[in-house]
């Protein structure tokens, strides 16, 4: 009599070096959010964030493994090798987030005003955290394609710092809702329209990858995103210019941190994280632009 089970089943799904990297992430992504949930307790934004980034990660990387160990991602109308790789750069980037934020600002070294039990589980949780991004981080590193090597856009480099651009985007955007004051020039409001703009393509580049509509553009794609990424990088060198001039240099704004300025409510502090962060994704898109030279992809994988 014929098996009907065995061949349904992909057991490299969990023995393979990148499942076993997905088990482990699985493993540490539990723990994590259930010693916080059980005893080691979180509160404000912060914390909900933390929960939230745990949470999701698990549970995507739950569906990646059902879907790679029955082959029900066969069956799904997106490119799957696009879709593991995007995901595994967002949760290394949204892990290692929450494993800084977390310890950062609940987990102390003495026991009051809480139980040195509750320190106890904290301490135990930002560990685990700190484990679940290293997991992450290894399948980022074992899924990454090799050089000269065909393969899904989101595995090459330039498609993994689209992923890490659109990151950094997202936290220029939280500095500015953050009482920046970018509405007070023309100037500032362009360099928030170069933020916008950029960050929009870049997911888009991002969505069509992953949803493997590459193949059905009246345009080359490879060569579109070579040329927006040249435009990005035009666009944030004159934001990199534009917004220090008009937040510190003292006919516009001020080179130094008033001294009024309320912590955690200061618009030059906000306008310092804009600015480093405009720089960090100048250097991203340069890399991007450099790398995107040399490579090779199919959007089908």
């Amino acid at each position: 009599m014929e098996s009907t089970g065995g061949p349904y089943l992909n057991t490299a799904a969990v023995t393979s070096p990148v499942g076993i990297a997905r088990l482990l992430q699985m493993a540490f992504g539990c723990t994590t959010f259930s010693l916080v949930a059980h005893q080691g307790g979180f509160s404000a934004a912060y914390g909900t964030f933390c929960m939230f980034v745990w949470t999701f990660c698990f549970a995507i990387t739950v569906f990646i493994l059902i879907c790679e160990f029955t082959h029900l991602h066969s069956c799904l109308s997106i490119s799957w090798g696009n879709f593991t790789a995007a995901f595994a750069m967002l949760a290394t980037l949204m892990s290692i987030t929450a494993a800084i934020i977390y310890p950062l600002y609940f987990v102390q070294l003495d026991c009051y005003p809480i139980s040195c039990e509750v320190r106890d589980f904290r301490i135990a949780a930002s560990i685990f955290a700190g484990l679940l991004f290293l997991a992450y981080t290894a399948e980022v590193f074992l899924t990454r394609a090799k050089p000269g090597q065909v393969t899904s856009y989101m595995a090459t480099v330039s498609g993994l710092l689209k992923i890490v651009q659109a990151f950094v985007a997202c936290i220029i955007f939280g500095a500015l809702v953050n009482d920046s004051q970018y509405s007070k020039y023309v100037a500032t409001q362009w360099c928030v329209a170069v933020y916008s703009f950029c960050f929009v393509v870049t997911v888009v580049v991002v969505a069509l990858s992953v949803t493997g509509k590459t193949a059905l553009l009246w345009f080359p794609f490879e060569r579109s995103v070579v040329v927006y990424t040249l435009g990005a990088v035009l666009l944030y060198i004159s934001a990199a210019v534009i917004w220090p001039v008009f937040c510190f240099d003292s006919k516009y704004g001020s080179p130094r941190r008033p001294g009024t300025c309320a912590k955690g409510r200061c618009p030059w502090d906000s306008q310092l994280v804009i600015a480093i962060f405009t720089y960090v994704n100048l250097l991203l898109y340069v890399l991007d632009l450099a790398y995107s030279q040399r490579i090779r992809f199919v959007s089908h994988l």
